[in-house]
């Protein structure tokens, strides 16, 4: 009980610490929840085709796409993730001088890392428990069959009592692990805090993890030629190691680029914020890696699916091209496929990366707002001593903006790349209309798939205006931060 009262006391910024924390542990429980109800769902055999004909939604109703909607709910969750990680920043100074008291009225170092990662622990405890009553409420609020008795979703489905459990322990003990973890670098004293932080320059290394991410998706059709066809095992496999090594490799190489852009900027700037910028930059170049992990991670699958649209696009008009070659032939009236399937499901993709950006700009607003408040005795000091506050938010503009738009060309090129290694450059198919009777050989039709040069645009001026106003946001802190009275702090 007294860990608990010591965990759970603080200021506002500390409820408000525990109020975010607990919130992305919730929205982490609803996605992992409804992903195990999708796979949990039953199927009956129709014909050599497993499908669950209860469902009106074809994405449920067929086994055979339910994967696919399972590894979107799963990657949804990953910038929910991120934005706790952002959250168990906030207010770090305030709850870094109550640590340091706690250790001068006698507590070990052992027991001040218990406080931090019980306090984390018990937020998303707290959090889980909501998601999972949001769950079971909403699977009965949501039950609605339809006239013909099928359902919109799968609310008559429910994971197994293990996963449940498994979900409801497993979240709220790898939060209190990560906070703990975090505090590796953080040394509790009774007179302060000391931070240590990584003084070697940046280095390239994180492009290996890159090619070999782009060099796997290259691999997989050969592979698939080779043997003649993968398990879909052995596929989701490869596919989830490329993607994770190209984003990792995309996320961690940013501290690299902001190291780079500093020392540019350093070289070539004459005015005072971009030289504030880059010695920012320079000092702290990983700070990139840790405030955009979840935004160039949604951006690296929005370049994918640009391309895989692209792709299908091509495709269906290449195949109605070719019916209606065929059609010709023989004297038949053509009627075009109705595609409109495959792209509405597609929609429902972009649709999930348009979330998954939402809840990355929250991260990145708590992330740059922690970042003027903790340096608001610095900010103070150069207010002090002349320096504009003007001048002080466009230094921070430059600092966040600088690094932030190569990384984004950088997510939407890896993404790309990805997609074209699995799903190629080109598109072929025979064309029947040339000897119909198969009495010899037919042509192949070769078209290549166009380059999704607007959908990107569409996703980077997204993501650099998501960014944009989160910086936006923690400006406001700016002028209540710089006050003079700060320099006592």
């Amino acid at each position: 009980m007294t860990l608990l009262r010591l965990a759970l006391a603080g200021t506002r910024t500390d409820a408000a610490r525990v109020l975010l924390t607990g919130l992305s542990a919730g929205l982490a429980t609803l996605g992992i929840l409804a992903a195990l109800t999708v796979a949990a769902i039953p199927t009956v055999a129709d014909g050599g085709n497993n499908v669950s004909p209860q469902y009106r939604n074809a994405l449920l109703a067929e086994a055979g796409l339910r994967p696919g909607v399972v590894f979107a709910l799963v990657l949804l969750t990953v910038p929910v993730l991120a934005l706790a990680g952002q959250c168990a920043r906030l207010g770090a100074p305030a709850r870094d001088r109550r640590l340091s008291s706690i250790r001068l009225a006698g507590a070990t170092p052992g027991q001040t890392v218990a406080i931090a990662a019980t306090e984390t622990g018990v937020a998303s405890l707290l959090g889980t428990l909501a998601g999972l009553g949001i769950y079971l409420g909403g699977r009965e609020l949501l039950h609605r069959p339809g006239a013909d008795g099928r359902l919109p979703l799968p609310t008559d489905v429910l994971p197994p009592w293990w996963a449940l459990a498994a979900v409801c322990v497993g979240i709220p003990l790898l939060s209190a692990l990560v906070a703990a973890v975090m505090l590796r670098r953080v040394v509790v004293t009774p007179l302060g805090v000391v931070r240590r932080v990584r003084t070697k320059r940046p280095k390239p290394w994180p492009g290996a993890l890159i090619i070999v991410g782009l060099g796997t998706t290259a691999l997989i059709v050969p592979l698939q030629r080779g043997f003649g066809s993968l398990p879909s095992e052995a596929f989701l496999l490869l596919v989830l190691f490329a993607l994770l090594a190209a984003t990792a490799g995309t996320v961690l190489g940013t501290g690299w680029i902001s190291y780079r852009v500093g020392r540019l900027l350093h070289r070539f700037a004459r005015r005072p914020a971009a030289l504030i910028a880059a010695r920012r930059l320079m000092a702290d170049p990983w700070n990139g890696s840790r405030t955009l992990a979840a935004l160039l991670g949604c951006l690296v699958l929005a370049g994918g699916a640009a391309v895989i649209r692209a792709s299908f696009a091509a495709d269906f008009a290449l195949g109605n091209e070719v019916s209606r070659r065929y059609a010709a032939a023989q004297g038949v009236d053509y009627f075009p496929s109705d595609h409109s399937f495959y792209f509405q499901s597609l929609d429902l993709v972009n649709l999930a990366i348009m979330v998954g950006l939402l809840i990355a700009t929250g991260g990145l607003v708590v992330a740059l707002t922690e970042a003027v408040v903790s340096r608001r005795r610095a900010y103070a000091a150069l207010v002090a001593t002349g320096v504009g506050r003007g001048t002080l938010a466009r230094a921070v503009l430059w600092q966040s903006m600088a690094p932030a738009a190569l990384g984004v060309l950088l997510a939407l090129a890896v993404g790309t790349g990805l997609a074209y290694g699995l799903f190629g450059t080109a598109v072929t198919a025979y064309d029947f209309s040339v000897c119909p009777a198969g009495d010899c050989e037919q042509p192949r039709i070769v078209r290549n798939v166009p380059f999704p040069l607007v959908d990107l645009a569409l996703f980077g001026v997204g993501g650099l205006a998501a960014l944009l106003a989160a910086v936006g946001v923690g400006l406001l802190f700016l002028r209540a931060s710089t006050a003079l009275e700060e320099l006592r702090v």
